[in-house]
Protein backbone atom coordinates (compact mmCIF):
# COMPACT_ATOMS: atom_id res chain seq x y z
CA UNK A 1 0.00 0.00 0.00
CA UNK A 2 1.07 3.25 -1.36
CA UNK A 3 0.50 6.87 0.44
CA UNK A 4 1.37 10.10 -0.66
CA UNK A 5 1.71 12.44 2.43
CA UNK A 6 1.86 16.65 1.96
CA UNK A 7 0.24 18.59 4.35
CA UNK A 8 0.40 22.41 5.33
CA UNK A 9 -1.08 21.74 8.72
CA UNK A 10 1.12 19.55 10.47
CA UNK A 11 -0.93 18.85 13.63
CA UNK A 12 -0.85 15.24 14.28
CA UNK A 13 0.90 13.59 11.57
CA UNK A 14 3.81 11.92 12.83
CA UNK A 15 1.40 9.91 14.76
CA UNK A 16 -0.53 9.10 12.16
CA UNK A 17 2.24 8.68 9.94
CA UNK A 18 3.84 6.41 12.22
CA UNK A 19 0.99 3.96 12.62
CA UNK A 20 0.72 3.60 8.29
CA UNK A 21 4.54 2.70 8.68
CA UNK A 22 3.98 -0.21 11.87
CA UNK A 23 1.06 -1.38 9.01
CA UNK A 24 3.78 -1.51 6.32
CA UNK A 25 2.47 1.46 4.45
CA UNK A 26 4.97 2.88 2.20
CA UNK A 27 5.10 6.76 2.83
CA UNK A 28 6.03 9.02 -0.40
CA UNK A 29 6.42 12.89 0.89
CA UNK A 30 7.97 16.53 -0.31
CA UNK A 31 9.25 19.22 1.40
CA UNK A 32 8.37 20.37 4.93
CA UNK A 33 6.10 17.08 5.37
CA UNK A 34 8.83 14.76 4.29
CA UNK A 35 11.39 16.72 6.48
CA UNK A 36 8.73 16.53 9.30
CA UNK A 37 8.42 12.67 8.89
CA UNK A 38 12.42 12.24 8.38
CA UNK A 39 13.20 14.31 11.75
CA UNK A 40 10.69 12.17 13.44
CA UNK A 41 12.19 8.93 12.06
CA UNK A 42 10.30 7.75 9.98
CA UNK A 43 11.51 6.21 6.40
CA UNK A 44 9.93 7.74 3.43
CA UNK A 45 10.47 8.60 0.10
CA UNK A 46 10.62 12.22 -1.78
CA UNK A 47 8.08 12.50 -4.25
CA UNK A 48 10.81 13.53 -6.93
CA UNK A 49 12.73 9.95 -5.91
CA UNK A 50 9.29 8.34 -7.11
CA UNK A 51 8.55 10.12 -9.92
CA UNK A 52 12.39 10.78 -11.54
CA UNK A 53 11.45 14.85 -11.79
CA UNK A 54 13.09 17.12 -9.95
CA UNK A 55 10.59 20.09 -7.95
CA UNK A 56 11.05 22.93 -10.68
CA UNK A 57 9.91 26.12 -10.02
CA UNK A 58 10.70 27.35 -6.65
CA UNK A 59 8.14 23.96 -5.54
CA UNK A 60 5.50 25.08 -7.86
CA UNK A 61 5.74 21.55 -9.39
CA UNK A 62 6.38 18.75 -7.68
CA UNK A 63 3.66 16.46 -7.66
CA UNK A 64 2.19 17.48 -11.23
CA UNK A 65 3.19 14.03 -12.75
CA UNK A 66 1.65 10.86 -14.38
CA UNK A 67 3.67 8.79 -11.67
CA UNK A 68 1.52 10.38 -9.54
CA UNK A 69 -1.90 11.35 -10.52
CA UNK A 70 -1.89 7.64 -12.58
CA UNK A 71 -1.32 6.12 -9.49
CA UNK A 72 -4.08 8.18 -8.01
CA UNK A 73 -6.98 8.02 -10.55
CA UNK A 74 -6.45 4.43 -12.25
CA UNK A 75 -9.75 2.71 -12.08
CA UNK A 76 -8.86 -0.55 -10.56
CA UNK A 77 -11.79 -2.15 -12.10
CA UNK A 78 -10.61 -1.59 -15.07
CA UNK A 79 -8.18 -3.57 -16.86
CA UNK A 80 -6.98 -1.37 -19.66
CA UNK A 81 -5.89 1.35 -16.34
CA UNK A 82 -4.04 -1.19 -14.64
CA UNK A 83 -1.86 -2.58 -17.79
CA UNK A 84 -1.18 0.94 -18.50
CA UNK A 85 0.50 1.49 -15.12
CA UNK A 86 2.33 -1.78 -15.30
CA UNK A 87 3.45 -0.74 -18.63
CA UNK A 88 4.72 2.79 -17.08
CA UNK A 89 5.98 0.78 -13.73
CA UNK A 90 3.44 3.45 -11.98
CA UNK A 91 2.53 2.15 -8.17
CA UNK A 92 -1.04 2.53 -7.21
CA UNK A 93 -1.73 4.84 -4.78
CA UNK A 94 -4.23 3.95 -2.33
CA UNK A 95 -3.75 6.98 0.53
CA UNK A 96 -3.51 10.57 0.17
CA UNK A 97 -3.37 12.72 3.42
CA UNK A 98 -3.38 16.81 1.72
CA UNK A 99 -4.13 20.22 3.18
CA UNK A 100 -3.60 23.33 1.59
CA UNK A 101 -1.08 26.52 1.72
CA UNK A 102 -2.60 29.10 4.27
CA UNK A 103 -3.98 31.23 2.23
CA UNK A 104 -6.22 32.51 3.94
CA UNK A 105 -3.72 33.74 7.32
CA UNK A 106 -1.26 35.05 4.67
CA UNK A 107 -3.09 35.69 1.19
CA UNK A 108 -0.67 36.34 -1.87
CA UNK A 109 -0.21 34.70 -5.22
CA UNK A 110 2.49 32.70 -3.84
CA UNK A 111 0.37 31.00 -0.90
CA UNK A 112 -2.53 29.83 -3.81
CA UNK A 113 -1.91 26.05 -4.15
CA UNK A 114 -2.21 24.24 -7.57
CA UNK A 115 -0.88 20.57 -7.06
CA UNK A 116 -2.35 20.45 -3.77
CA UNK A 117 -6.04 20.81 -4.86
CA UNK A 118 -5.38 18.76 -7.78
CA UNK A 119 -4.40 15.70 -5.87
CA UNK A 120 -6.97 16.53 -3.32
CA UNK A 121 -9.74 16.25 -6.15
CA UNK A 122 -8.22 13.25 -8.09
CA UNK A 123 -8.24 10.83 -4.49
CA UNK A 124 -11.74 12.25 -4.11
CA UNK A 125 -12.99 11.70 -7.53
CA UNK A 126 -11.74 7.86 -7.37
CA UNK A 127 -12.54 7.52 -3.51
CA UNK A 128 -13.95 3.66 -4.94
CA UNK A 129 -10.01 2.90 -4.74
CA UNK A 130 -8.73 5.73 -2.55
CA UNK A 131 -8.61 7.41 0.88
CA UNK A 132 -8.66 11.06 0.96
CA UNK A 133 -7.67 13.03 3.80
CA UNK A 134 -7.61 16.55 4.17
CA UNK A 135 -8.83 16.95 8.18
CA UNK A 136 -5.93 15.90 11.00
CA UNK A 137 -9.42 14.85 13.02
CA UNK A 138 -9.71 12.07 10.33
CA UNK A 139 -6.48 10.60 11.15
CA UNK A 140 -7.79 8.48 13.95
CA UNK A 141 -10.60 6.77 12.44
CA UNK A 142 -8.76 6.06 8.92
CA UNK A 143 -5.66 4.58 11.26
CA UNK A 144 -8.50 2.77 13.28
CA UNK A 145 -10.09 1.09 9.82
CA UNK A 146 -6.57 0.39 8.29
CA UNK A 147 -5.85 -1.67 11.36
CA UNK A 148 -9.03 -3.57 11.19
CA UNK A 149 -8.40 -4.32 7.67
CA UNK A 150 -9.51 -1.64 5.38
CA UNK A 151 -11.18 1.87 4.96
CA UNK A 152 -14.72 1.58 4.49
CA UNK A 153 -16.30 2.69 1.29
CA UNK A 154 -18.47 4.51 3.41
CA UNK A 155 -16.16 6.47 5.84
CA UNK A 156 -14.24 6.96 1.98
CA UNK A 157 -16.97 8.51 0.46
CA UNK A 158 -17.61 10.73 3.52
CA UNK A 159 -14.49 11.72 2.74
CA UNK A 160 -14.45 12.29 -0.60
CA UNK A 161 -17.53 14.86 0.41
CA UNK A 162 -15.20 16.78 2.43
CA UNK A 163 -12.10 17.25 0.37
CA UNK A 164 -14.17 19.00 -2.45
CA UNK A 165 -15.53 20.97 0.34
CA UNK A 166 -12.45 21.57 1.48
CA UNK A 167 -10.74 22.79 -2.04
CA UNK A 168 -14.84 24.49 -2.62
CA UNK A 169 -13.76 26.63 0.05
CA UNK A 170 -9.92 27.15 -0.46
CA UNK A 171 -11.48 28.77 -3.77
CA UNK A 172 -13.82 30.65 -2.05
CA UNK A 173 -11.23 32.49 0.07
CA UNK A 174 -9.23 32.89 -3.34
CA UNK A 175 -11.86 34.57 -5.44
CA UNK A 176 -12.75 37.09 -2.46
CA UNK A 177 -9.53 37.70 -2.11
CA UNK A 178 -9.60 38.20 -5.95
CA UNK A 179 -12.61 40.93 -5.17
CA UNK A 180 -11.10 42.83 -2.08
CA UNK A 181 -8.57 45.82 -2.07
CA UNK A 182 -5.33 43.38 -1.62
CA UNK A 183 -6.29 41.52 -4.34
CA UNK A 184 -6.15 44.78 -6.44
CA UNK A 185 -10.35 44.25 -6.60
CA UNK A 186 -12.87 46.67 -5.76
CA UNK A 187 -13.37 45.96 -2.26
CA UNK A 188 -16.60 47.74 -1.67
CA UNK A 189 -18.28 47.19 -5.03
CA UNK A 190 -20.51 43.72 -5.66
CA UNK A 191 -18.74 41.36 -7.19
CA UNK A 192 -19.65 39.63 -10.25
CA UNK A 193 -20.18 36.37 -8.80
CA UNK A 194 -20.46 35.55 -4.50
CA UNK A 195 -18.61 31.87 -3.80
CA UNK A 196 -19.72 30.94 -0.36
CA UNK A 197 -18.25 28.08 1.95
CA UNK A 198 -20.03 27.59 5.09
CA UNK A 199 -19.74 24.86 7.88
CA UNK A 200 -22.18 24.09 9.87
CA UNK A 201 -20.70 24.85 13.55
CA UNK A 202 -23.83 24.66 16.02
CA UNK A 203 -27.31 22.40 15.85
CA UNK A 204 -29.82 24.68 16.91
CA UNK A 205 -32.84 23.75 19.36
CA UNK A 206 -35.00 24.13 16.26
CA UNK A 207 -35.68 26.65 13.67
CA UNK A 208 -38.62 29.33 13.64
CA UNK A 209 -41.12 26.39 14.90
CA UNK A 210 -40.52 23.35 16.72
CA UNK A 211 -41.59 21.60 13.30
CA UNK A 212 -38.20 23.11 11.65
CA UNK A 213 -34.84 22.21 11.81
CA UNK A 214 -32.43 24.93 12.24
CA UNK A 215 -28.12 25.34 12.30
CA UNK A 216 -25.46 28.35 12.52
CA UNK A 217 -23.23 28.01 10.05
CA UNK A 218 -20.44 30.21 9.39
CA UNK A 219 -17.73 31.40 6.80
CA UNK A 220 -15.66 28.09 6.80
CA UNK A 221 -12.55 30.78 6.88
CA UNK A 222 -13.80 33.09 9.28
CA UNK A 223 -15.43 33.85 12.56
CA UNK A 224 -17.20 36.22 14.05
CA UNK A 225 -18.54 37.07 17.27
CA UNK A 226 -20.61 33.66 18.42
CA UNK A 227 -17.51 31.98 17.35
CA UNK A 228 -16.09 33.30 20.78
CA UNK A 229 -19.12 33.37 22.81
CA UNK A 230 -19.77 31.33 25.91
CA UNK A 231 -23.00 30.68 26.51
CA UNK A 232 -23.04 30.03 30.38
CA UNK A 233 -26.13 28.49 31.17
CA UNK A 234 -29.82 27.55 29.81
CA UNK A 235 -31.76 25.55 27.33
CA UNK A 236 -30.21 24.91 23.91
CA UNK A 237 -30.55 28.35 21.58
CA UNK A 238 -33.25 28.19 18.63
CA UNK A 239 -33.08 29.55 15.66
CA UNK A 240 -35.08 33.12 16.60
CA UNK A 241 -32.86 33.06 20.04
CA UNK A 242 -29.49 33.37 17.60
CA UNK A 243 -31.63 35.73 15.58
CA UNK A 244 -32.58 38.15 17.95
CA UNK A 245 -29.67 37.69 19.58
CA UNK A 246 -27.67 39.08 17.24
CA UNK A 247 -30.08 42.12 16.59
CA UNK A 248 -29.96 43.00 19.95
CA UNK A 249 -26.03 42.82 19.82
CA UNK A 250 -25.73 44.39 16.72
CA UNK A 251 -28.24 47.58 18.16
CA UNK A 252 -26.74 48.12 21.11
CA UNK A 253 -23.04 48.33 19.41
CA UNK A 254 -24.28 50.98 16.86
CA UNK A 255 -25.50 53.16 19.98
CA UNK A 256 -21.52 53.18 20.44
CA UNK A 257 -19.67 53.08 24.02
CA UNK A 258 -19.03 56.39 25.05
CA UNK A 259 -22.04 55.61 27.93
CA UNK A 260 -23.64 52.69 29.18
CA UNK A 261 -26.72 51.03 27.48
CA UNK A 262 -29.03 48.56 26.95
CA UNK A 263 -31.37 46.89 24.54
CA UNK A 264 -34.53 44.78 25.27
CA UNK A 265 -35.24 42.90 21.40
CA UNK A 266 -38.41 40.81 20.65
CA UNK A 267 -39.14 39.17 17.33
CA UNK A 268 -36.05 41.23 15.72
CA UNK A 269 -37.16 44.72 16.90
CA UNK A 270 -36.20 46.47 19.73
CA UNK A 271 -39.25 47.10 22.71
CA UNK A 272 -36.50 48.96 24.48
CA UNK A 273 -33.59 51.28 24.77
CA UNK A 274 -31.52 53.60 26.58
CA UNK A 275 -28.55 55.15 27.11
CA UNK A 276 -27.84 56.24 30.97
CA UNK A 277 -24.65 56.78 33.46
CA UNK A 278 -25.18 53.49 35.14
CA UNK A 279 -25.41 49.71 33.15
CA UNK A 280 -28.42 49.22 35.49
CA UNK A 281 -30.33 52.58 35.46
CA UNK A 282 -29.92 51.95 31.26
CA UNK A 283 -31.52 48.48 31.49
CA UNK A 284 -34.40 49.73 33.89
CA UNK A 285 -34.85 52.86 31.49
CA UNK A 286 -35.12 50.17 28.45
CA UNK A 287 -37.50 47.98 30.50
CA UNK A 288 -39.43 50.98 31.03
CA UNK A 289 -40.32 51.73 27.12
CA UNK A 290 -42.56 48.77 26.81
CA UNK A 291 -43.04 46.49 29.53
CA UNK A 292 -45.63 44.34 28.01
CA UNK A 293 -43.66 43.49 25.02
CA UNK A 294 -40.63 43.21 27.03
CA UNK A 295 -41.58 39.73 28.42
CA UNK A 296 -39.64 36.92 26.43
CA UNK A 297 -37.74 39.30 24.75
CA UNK A 298 -33.52 39.40 24.51
CA UNK A 299 -31.44 41.96 26.68
CA UNK A 300 -28.02 43.19 25.29
CA UNK A 301 -25.75 45.73 26.85
CA UNK A 302 -22.19 47.52 25.97
CA UNK A 303 -21.28 47.30 29.62
CA UNK A 304 -20.61 44.46 31.89
CA UNK A 305 -24.00 43.10 33.36
CA UNK A 306 -23.17 44.11 37.19
CA UNK A 307 -25.28 42.23 40.38
CA UNK A 308 -27.71 44.81 40.76
CA UNK A 309 -28.30 44.58 36.97
CA UNK A 310 -28.88 40.69 37.43
CA UNK A 311 -31.31 41.69 39.88
CA UNK A 312 -33.64 43.49 37.66
CA UNK A 313 -33.36 41.76 34.95
CA UNK A 314 -34.66 38.12 36.84
CA UNK A 315 -37.66 40.11 37.63
CA UNK A 316 -39.48 39.78 34.37
CA UNK A 317 -39.17 36.31 31.81
CA UNK A 318 -36.07 37.27 29.67
CA UNK A 319 -35.28 34.51 27.18
CA UNK A 320 -31.54 35.65 26.75
CA UNK A 321 -28.95 38.35 28.18
CA UNK A 322 -26.01 39.38 26.11
CA UNK A 323 -22.89 41.26 27.01
CA UNK A 324 -19.46 41.66 26.54
CA UNK A 325 -18.57 40.30 30.47
CA UNK A 326 -20.68 39.01 33.73
CA UNK A 327 -20.00 39.68 37.31
CA UNK A 328 -19.54 36.10 38.69
CA UNK A 329 -22.15 37.63 41.06
CA UNK A 330 -24.48 38.46 38.18
CA UNK A 331 -23.79 35.05 36.85
CA UNK A 332 -24.86 33.67 40.17
CA UNK A 333 -28.27 35.70 40.27
CA UNK A 334 -28.67 34.59 36.97
CA UNK A 335 -27.78 30.77 37.54
CA UNK A 336 -31.56 30.51 39.39
CA UNK A 337 -33.27 30.98 36.36
CA UNK A 338 -32.53 28.01 34.68
CA UNK A 339 -33.87 28.42 31.56
CA UNK A 340 -32.27 31.96 31.01
CA UNK A 341 -29.18 32.01 28.24
CA UNK A 342 -26.70 33.85 29.21
CA UNK A 343 -24.45 34.45 26.45
CA UNK A 344 -20.97 36.31 27.34
CA UNK A 345 -19.46 37.50 24.07
CA UNK A 346 -15.52 37.89 25.61
CA UNK A 347 -12.96 39.87 23.41
CA UNK A 348 -14.02 39.91 19.77
CA UNK A 349 -15.12 43.10 18.39
CA UNK A 350 -17.92 44.04 17.14
CA UNK A 351 -18.32 44.11 12.60
CA UNK A 352 -21.33 44.46 10.95
CA UNK A 353 -21.56 41.99 7.73
CA UNK A 354 -19.58 43.84 4.85
CA UNK A 355 -22.50 42.01 2.75
CA UNK A 356 -25.96 40.92 3.40
CA UNK A 357 -28.34 38.33 1.55
CA UNK A 358 -31.89 36.92 1.29
CA UNK A 359 -33.14 34.18 -0.69
CA UNK A 360 -35.28 34.77 -3.68
CA UNK A 361 -36.49 32.04 -5.86
CA UNK A 362 -33.30 30.70 -7.72
CA UNK A 363 -30.81 32.97 -5.55
CA UNK A 364 -30.22 35.43 -3.41
CA UNK A 365 -30.97 39.24 -3.12
CA UNK A 366 -27.66 40.71 -2.33
CA UNK A 367 -26.92 44.15 -0.51
CA UNK A 368 -24.17 46.01 1.07
CA UNK A 369 -24.72 47.04 4.95
CA UNK A 370 -27.00 49.84 5.64
CA UNK A 371 -24.26 51.83 7.81
CA UNK A 372 -25.26 54.49 10.21
CA UNK A 373 -23.99 58.12 9.37
CA UNK A 374 -20.98 58.47 11.78
CA UNK A 375 -22.98 62.22 13.17
CA UNK A 376 -24.93 64.76 12.40
CA UNK A 377 -22.86 67.25 10.58
CA UNK A 378 -24.39 66.70 7.83
CA UNK A 379 -27.84 66.77 8.18
CA UNK A 380 -29.78 70.10 7.18
CA UNK A 381 -31.77 72.23 9.67
CA UNK A 382 -35.19 72.67 7.18
CA UNK A 383 -37.42 74.40 9.86
CA UNK A 384 -37.56 78.44 10.99
CA UNK A 385 -36.09 76.73 14.85
CA UNK A 386 -33.26 74.62 15.37
CA UNK A 387 -33.17 72.07 17.78
CA UNK A 388 -31.61 72.56 21.03
CA UNK A 389 -28.29 70.90 22.43
CA UNK A 390 -30.88 68.59 24.07
CA UNK A 391 -32.74 67.87 21.00
CA UNK A 392 -29.79 67.09 19.03
CA UNK A 393 -29.09 64.35 21.47
CA UNK A 394 -32.41 62.75 21.38
CA UNK A 395 -32.65 63.24 17.72
CA UNK A 396 -29.36 61.58 17.27
CA UNK A 397 -30.50 58.63 19.48
CA UNK A 398 -33.55 58.16 17.80
CA UNK A 399 -32.08 57.91 14.37
CA UNK A 400 -29.81 55.40 15.30
CA UNK A 401 -33.16 53.02 17.15
CA UNK A 402 -35.02 53.97 14.22
CA UNK A 403 -32.46 52.64 11.69
CA UNK A 404 -33.21 49.32 13.06
CA UNK A 405 -36.62 48.61 13.64
CA UNK A 406 -39.02 47.00 10.83
CA UNK A 407 -40.13 49.66 8.42
CA UNK A 408 -42.28 51.51 8.21
CA UNK A 409 -41.21 52.90 11.86
CA UNK A 410 -41.25 55.80 14.18
CA UNK A 411 -39.19 56.18 17.38
CA UNK A 412 -39.87 58.86 20.09
CA UNK A 413 -37.19 59.37 22.71
CA UNK A 414 -36.54 61.62 25.18
CA UNK A 415 -33.23 62.18 27.32
CA UNK A 416 -31.95 59.21 25.16
CA UNK A 417 -34.54 56.83 26.01
CA UNK A 418 -37.10 55.18 23.83
CA UNK A 419 -40.42 56.15 25.43
CA UNK A 420 -42.45 54.86 22.27
CA UNK A 421 -41.84 52.78 19.26
CA UNK A 422 -44.14 51.79 16.01
CA UNK A 423 -42.41 48.62 14.31
CA UNK A 424 -43.61 47.06 10.90
CA UNK A 425 -46.44 49.09 9.93
CA UNK A 426 -47.74 49.57 6.31
CA UNK A 427 -48.18 53.08 7.02
CA UNK A 428 -46.33 55.60 8.86
CA UNK A 429 -49.18 56.91 10.12
CA UNK A 430 -50.21 53.77 12.30
CA UNK A 431 -46.30 53.55 13.18
CA UNK A 432 -47.05 57.13 14.66
CA UNK A 433 -50.25 56.23 16.36
CA UNK A 434 -48.49 53.25 18.09
CA UNK A 435 -45.97 54.68 18.63
CA UNK A 436 -47.49 57.84 20.45
CA UNK A 437 -49.56 55.15 22.50
CA UNK A 438 -46.84 53.58 23.57
CA UNK A 439 -45.12 56.72 24.85
CA UNK A 440 -47.92 57.59 27.00
CA UNK A 441 -47.02 61.35 27.58
CA UNK A 442 -43.62 60.50 28.43
CA UNK A 443 -42.52 61.92 24.60
CA UNK A 444 -43.16 65.62 26.01
CA UNK A 445 -40.40 67.65 24.54
CA UNK A 446 -38.05 65.03 23.26
CA UNK A 447 -37.92 64.04 19.83
CA UNK A 448 -39.34 61.90 16.74
CA UNK A 449 -37.21 59.87 14.46
CA UNK A 450 -38.78 58.20 10.81
CA UNK A 451 -36.98 55.92 8.88
CA UNK A 452 -38.18 57.09 5.63
CA UNK A 453 -39.84 60.66 4.22
CA UNK A 454 -43.11 61.55 5.89
CA UNK A 455 -45.48 61.21 2.78
CA UNK A 456 -48.25 63.28 4.43
CA UNK A 457 -48.34 65.93 7.30
CA UNK A 458 -50.30 63.75 9.30
CA UNK A 459 -47.21 61.48 9.89
CA UNK A 460 -45.74 64.92 11.38
CA UNK A 461 -49.03 65.66 13.18
CA UNK A 462 -48.83 62.29 15.06
CA UNK A 463 -45.71 62.99 16.14
CA UNK A 464 -46.59 66.36 17.47
CA UNK A 465 -49.74 65.25 19.49
CA UNK A 466 -47.67 62.87 21.00
CA UNK A 467 -45.07 66.02 22.64
CA UNK A 468 -42.25 65.37 20.39
CA UNK A 469 -40.37 68.94 19.72
CA UNK A 470 -37.83 67.46 17.31
CA UNK A 471 -38.12 65.52 14.44
CA UNK A 472 -35.58 63.72 12.54
CA UNK A 473 -36.33 62.32 8.92
CA UNK A 474 -34.33 61.65 5.69
CA UNK A 475 -36.97 64.33 3.50
CA UNK A 476 -37.37 63.53 -0.26
CA UNK A 477 -41.13 63.88 -0.21
CA UNK A 478 -42.92 66.15 -3.00
CA UNK A 479 -44.74 67.05 -0.23
CA UNK A 480 -41.78 68.07 2.30
CA UNK A 481 -42.59 71.65 1.64
CA UNK A 482 -46.28 70.55 3.54
CA UNK A 483 -44.76 68.68 6.25
CA UNK A 484 -42.01 71.51 7.05
CA UNK A 485 -45.23 74.03 7.35
CA UNK A 486 -46.92 71.54 9.72
CA UNK A 487 -43.45 71.66 11.53
CA UNK A 488 -43.22 75.18 11.92
CA UNK A 489 -46.90 76.18 12.53
CA UNK A 490 -46.53 73.77 15.66
CA UNK A 491 -42.96 75.63 16.42
CA UNK A 492 -40.88 72.63 16.12
CA UNK A 493 -37.20 71.41 14.73
CA UNK A 494 -37.13 69.11 12.36
CA UNK A 495 -33.63 67.67 10.33
CA UNK A 496 -33.29 66.03 7.24
CA UNK A 497 -31.04 63.53 6.51
CA UNK A 498 -30.13 62.91 3.35
CA UNK A 499 -30.13 58.99 3.69
CA UNK A 500 -33.15 56.56 4.90
CA UNK A 501 -33.13 53.53 6.70
CA UNK A 502 -35.81 50.79 5.29
CA UNK A 503 -35.57 47.31 6.87
CA UNK A 504 -37.61 44.32 6.11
Amino acid sequence: MRAVLSVSDKSGLVAFATGLDALGVELVSSGGTYRALAEAGLVARQVSEVTGAAEMLDGRVKTLHPVIHGGILANRSEPGHMAQLDDRGITPIDLVVSNLYPFTSAPGIENIDIGGPTMVRAAAKNFDAVTIVVDPADYEPVLAELQAGGVTRERRRDLARKAFAHTAAYDAAITSWFDSGDGGGDGDALPASLHLSLTRVHDLRYGENPHQVGARYRHTHDAGWWDSATVHQGKEMSYLNVYDTEAAWNLVNALGADDPAAVVMKHANPCGVAIADSIELAYQRAHACDPISAFGGIVATNRPVTEAMATEVVKVFTEVVVASSFEPAALEVFSAKKNLRIVEVGATPWAPPRLTLRTVGGGFLVQNDDALQPNTDDWTCVTDRAPSESEWLDLAFAWKVAARVTSNTIVLAKDRQAVGIGAGQQNRRDAGIIAAEKADGRAVGGACASDAFFPFRDGLDAAASAGATAVVQPGGSIRDDEVIAAANEQGMAMVFTGRRHFRH
